[in-house]
């Protein structure tokens, strides 16, 4: 039979290893504790609730011309703009020249280092801390923005959280102002270069006119056209005539040779007429007539389009002056900030025992790392 081994007695290793868990767990976790409930400051959350909205009502002009896209509108970077802008220096700066935000967070250094500023901050120390006791979520998809503000009092939260309301509606202001400028002023440069378009446009047909001596084409070909319907219904009558002539008289009647004498000339006329439309020079500068209708539809062209571009141009400035004359973008604040009747942070009763999950994991990943080196060496 083998022997009955005896009672396990504490070694020094075992020793070793609770004072490992009271130098590495209950030691900091009792002083964490102490900080959180003698040290530690409480402090007061306020929170506010917003989004950036553009004006959906559509103008008299955007909806016979459908010409709202010429002049921009608002999209989803609004939002993005106004995220940054909360994080940003230039918002810890305005909300230190309106609430002296270092003298509040800093009135408990001595005591509270963890949850405070030291009193000589600079205002890169202070946007840093401001990423502490502001707390932004945003949602993407709806483009709805909450927003945390954490103070010693329910009072100075509150006033921040309205600073970054107030703040968040200028810049938002600012930015339809700027939107407003804007539009305008590309507008009025699309506009001065319409009108400048459709002046060059109606000076080339001016100087076209002038060049050629003729105010119209079409309507000097339609006149030359006339002649030749004239001749042949003169050609008509010459034909009409002889056929009655060969009837009553010989064909050596001199009649009879005046008559076809009379219907070769006018078939001659008829024919030089025609060649005129291709090869005569109708112009003092040798200019034919399909050149002539080539370079006189293309500058009709250039006018007709210079005439589009204009018109477009103007309405395209009477919407921007309609949008200008409403807000476009605004901020909705779905939730006003709230005014807090208790003291929220540092929520100490979910700190600890997270604190203690760490430090037991540290602890344990010691102890298994100082063992394996032990077996082993």
């Amino acid at each position: 039979m083998r022997p009955v081994v005896g009672r396990a007695k504490i070694q020094r290793r075992h020793s070793a290893l609770f004072l490992s868990l009271v130098l590495i767990v209950f030691a900091p976790l009792l002083i964490i504790t102490v900080y959180l409930y003698v040290f530690a400051q409480d402090q007061y959350a306020s929170n506010t609730g917003f989004t950036v909205r553009s004006d959906e009502t559509s103008s008299a002009s955007e909806l016979v011309g459908g010409l709202s896209s010429m002049v921009g509108g608002s999209s989803s970077s609004d939002t993005d703009v106004l995220y940054a802008f909360i994080h940003s220096q230039q918002m810890v700066e305005r909300a230190q020249e309106a609430l002296d935000i270092r003298t509040h967070y800093s009135q408990h250094w001595s005591t509270d280092p963890v949850y405070s500023i030291w009193p000589d901050a600079t205002i890169e120390d202070l946007l840093w801390f401001w990423q502490r006791v502001v707390i932004v979520s945003y949602d993407q998809s709806s483009g709805l923005m909450d927003v945390q503000v954490r103070a010693h009092t329910a009072e100075f939260a509150q006033q921040v959280a309205e600073e970054i309301v107030a703040e968040s509606e200028a810049m938002i202001n600012a930015l339809n102002a700027q939107s407003r400028r804007d539009s305008i002023a590309n507008a009025q440069q699309d506009l001065e270069g319409a009108l400048e378009r459709l002046r060059s446009a109606r000076e080339e047909l001016a100087t076209f006119r002038a060049r050629t001596q003729i105010v119209d084409p079409q309507a000097d070909i339609a006149g030359r056209m006339g002649v030749i319907n004239g001749l042949q219904s003169t050609l008509a009558e010459a034909l009409v005539e002889y056929d009655l002539l060969l009837q009553t008289t010989a064909e050596n009647d001199p009649r009879v040779r005046q008559a076809e004498r009379r219907i070769e000339v006018i078939r001659e006329r008829i024919s030089e007429e025609r060649r005129n439309f291709a090869t005569q020079d109708v112009t003092v500068f040798d200019t034919d007539y399909p050149r002539l209708i080539a370079q006189f539809e293309a500058l009709m062209v250039n006018q007709e389009f210079a005439e589009r571009t204009y018109t477009a141009a103007l309405e395209a400035l009477d919407v921007a002056r309609s949008n200008a004359d409403r807000q476009s973008l605004y901020l909705a604040t779905y939730v006003r900030p709230t005014l807090a009747q208790r003291a929220e942070y540092p929520q100490r009763r979910t700190l600890i025992p997270l604190y203690g999950f760490f430090l037991l994991l540290a602890w344990g990943a010691f102890a298994l790392v100082f063992y394996s080196l032990r077996d082993r060496g």
